[in-house]
């Protein structure tokens, strides 16, 4: 089920995919109720290197990942990722 947003598509709500040629890496519809809104997370020129326990811990430390729960910010889909 292939889903178009201001001319965007998108295969499903909540899904994230990668947005070649934009300002951010990511990007997703997220749903929560009746609002749908749509989300750009994440530096195009930056990567991530979420495999080394130091700098995972760190990033999660420094965004409050543990208290991440709106589904409908670009902190929890960047936590997420994480």
């Amino acid at each position: 089920m292939a889903i178009t947003y201001r001319g965007e598509k998108f295969s499903g709500y909540n899904k994230k995919k990668r947005t070649p040629g934009k300002n951010k890496k990511f990007a997703v519809l997220a749903k929560k109720g009746k609002t749908v809104r749509l989300i750009r997370f994440g530096d195009p020129n930056m990567t991530i290197k979420k495999s080394n326990p130091e700098r995972r811990k760190s990033f999660r430390a420094r965004h409050n990942c543990s208290s991440a729960k709106d589904i409908l910010t670009a902190r929890y889909w960047s936590c997420k990722n994480w």
